[in-house]
């Protein structure tokens, strides 16, 4: 990819059309106007002549132009953007997103331009292996005309049609053949891929693909189209071309107005990627004796009309037990600050829930660190004592070698807990 079409930037950063050394063309600027819309969207904010990133990362492809977006925990950090990079794919990796059982996938060189770069690698690989294991077929009702009698004669069909050419049958028969929705889903992708990469190393192969593939007709793909994709023993294999077809498939946004500026959107909100690493690194390296639960929930409020409100922390660790703990993950370096009130108050309602001996806040920091403060005595507040509960802060010092930083993050919270 031209350097002058790949542009770098980190979480909470602006690019701007008039100023700064990286910038937006008027044009790159309007089709970001136009995807953002009036609803808008969770990836960036409008500023002046420019916008805002958030706490999302990945890549935002305009037209040519590949925005890319990477995290980083503090801006005092001197770690270079390839470093970042390979921290967010082995982040992903970390949490399950790049699991591939295809046997091509180990032998991936993951050493690309942009995570866009390496699905769009992984796709190939994965319809590669799909090709050399031989496509899987299905049967497929069909009805028309023809010089043959085969399957079932549509009798009411057949007179309609065929009353002058008594040659013909108009007949319902039943084929096995490649033509079949997953085909199709995967041939959208295909086509998709040769007509937006511009990775030139992949170039070849997608041509390639492209002339092996058999054709499949054209078909609309939504939300809904994916959802009601039945795997079977047969077809388990294709489960990670079309989860990657999906993804690429539901995140085009086609500049319908100019043609040119198409959006490709494969952002990831850094704050649900934090927590499912923390949980990843957890489960990976607990003891065996320690239970882990993500994402739990419980009913907090019962109104007298309607649902009921939960309360739902990130981690529970012992759920049930003496040694029962909760942890709460938040994607921002608070150096020296105090947590949020509201995260304090979320905090002291989970520990009453869920009977926790401790509860925690952690977050992301350039060394590792852990603090505590008590909360008041909720049962005689006027008497403005400390009570027993407490909270802590856990700051877990980043690593680029995200293997050793899963084994610390593990290593922490047990000395914590």
């Amino acid at each position: 990819m031209n350097k002058n079409n790949h542009i770098i930037v980190f979480e909470h950063e602006i690019l701007r059309i008039d100023r700064g050394e990286k910038r937006l063309s008027e044009t790159q600027l309007k089709s970001l106007h136009q995807f953002y819309g009036e609803s808008g969207v969770p990836y960036y904010s409008l500023v002046h002549n420019g916008v805002k990133f958030c706490e999302y990362v990945g890549v935002l492809k305009v037209g040519d132009t590949l925005i890319e977006i990477l995290p980083k925990i503090d801006r005092s950090i001197t770690a270079s953007e390839e470093s970042w990079r390979k921290v967010l794919i082995d982040m992903l990796h970390a949490v399950g997103l790049f699991q591939l059982k295809a046997p091509t996938s180990g032998s991936l060189k993951l050493k690309t331009n942009s995570i866009l770069d390496l699905y769009f690698e992984l796709f190939v690989s994965e319809l590669k292996y799909l090709l050399r294991q031989g496509l899987v077929k299905k049967y497929r009702k069909s009805e028309g005309n023809s010089t043959s009698l085969k399957g079932n004669l549509k009798f009411s069909k057949h007179i309609n049609q065929n009353l002058v050419h008594q040659e013909r049958f108009y007949i319902q028969y039943t084929t096995y053949e490649t033509n079949h929705q997953l085909h199709c889903i995967l041939y959208k992708a295909l086509k998709l891929l040769v007509h937006i990469n511009t990775n030139e190393s992949i170039q070849g192969s997608l041509k390639s693909l492209e002339l092996d593939f058999p054709e499949m007709p054209d078909i609309k793909v939504s939300e809904a189209t994916f959802n009601k994709v039945v795997l079977n023993r047969k077809t388990q294999g294709y489960e990670k071309a079309i989860q990657i077809a999906r993804l690429l498939l539901l995140n085009y946004h086609p500049d319908v107005s100019r043609g040119s500026n198409h959006i490709l959107a494969l952002m990831f909100d850094m704050n649900l990627l934090w927590e499912q690493f923390v949980y990843a690194s957890l489960r990976r390296h607990k003891k065996i004796e320690t239970t882990i639960a993500a994402q739990n929930t419980k009913n907090f409020w019962k109104p007298t009309a309607g649902y009921n409100s939960r309360m739902k922390p990130d981690i529970v660790l012992n759920k049930g037990k003496e040694n029962c703990v909760v942890l709460d993950t938040k994607w921002k370096n608070i150096k020296n600050y105090n947590p949020s009130p509201e995260d304090l108050r979320q905090m002291f309602a989970y520990m009453k829930y869920y009977k926790a001996k401790k509860v925690a806040l952690v977050y992301p920091g350039v060394n590792n660190s852990l603090s505590y403060g008590h909360y008041y005595d909720h049962l005689n507040a006027h008497d403005d004592k400390l009570g027993v509960e407490e909270c802590s802060v856990i700051s877990l010092a980043y690593n680029t070698n995200v293997k050793e930083w899963q084994k610390d993050i593990n290593s922490q919270i047990e000395k914590w807990a």
